[in-house]
């Protein structure tokens, strides 16, 4: 995948209330690459909710293909990729008339995800030695509420580019419940 350079600093909303894609600008030469992957006055004046983030986290991916989630958790995401690509994949899970919407994009350096709390996050790498990087505004708890879906779930049907048959999954990942048994976060 080549990272699509030139771009400027944009925002544009998902069928999904509240869920953001942002354009990041990347900078090239033949030393590589630049970005200002999250800018907090830049990104707040263009409408991102401000996310005062506490923690960031990295999921390294060694093969195409790995697939994690789906997970919906009681904190907002400002999801990037730091190398490689993947198919991101979000899912509304929160209580109301939005749940069971899907919206699906590729994420390569060039392109952010802003989720809200209560949306189901998910990606399936598209490159080998993907690094998935995630901002978030509070810290996990074996006590939050957080909710499931599973991958395969065929009422939300996600076009996976790689089947999942032959893709990297957690055995938890496979257990998550189908649509119809989710209770939706509130």
């Amino acid at each position: 995948m080549s990272i699509r350079f030139g771009l400027s600093l944009a925002v544009e909303e998902t069928p999904i209330a509240g869920l953001q894609r942002w354009d990041v600008p990347v900078h090239g030469d033949n030393r590589g690459w630049f970005k200002e992957n999250w800018q907090r006055e830049k990104m707040v004046e263009l409408g991102l909710p401000d996310l005062g983030p506490v923690q960031n986290n990295v999921s390294f991916n060694r093969t195409a293909g790995t697939t994690r989630g789906i997970h919906a958790e009681p904190w907002d995401k400002y999801i990037s990729v730091a190398s490689g690509s993947v198919f991101g994949a979000w899912v509304d899970l929160r209580k109301g008339p939005g749940f069971g919407s899907v919206y699906t994009t590729i994420i390569d350096p060039s392109v952010a995800i802003y989720v809200p709390r209560g949306v189901g996050n998910a990606f399936q790498t598209l490159e080998d030695a993907t690094a998935y990087s995630y901002l978030v505004n509070d810290h996990w708890s074996p006590a939050a509420e957080y909710t499931f879906l599973n991958l395969a779930d065929e009422t939300v049907a996600i076009p996976w580019p790689i089947p999942l048959d032959e893709a990297e999954l957690s055995d938890k990942d496979r257990a998550h419940p189908r649509l119809a048994d989710v209770v939706p976060m509130s």
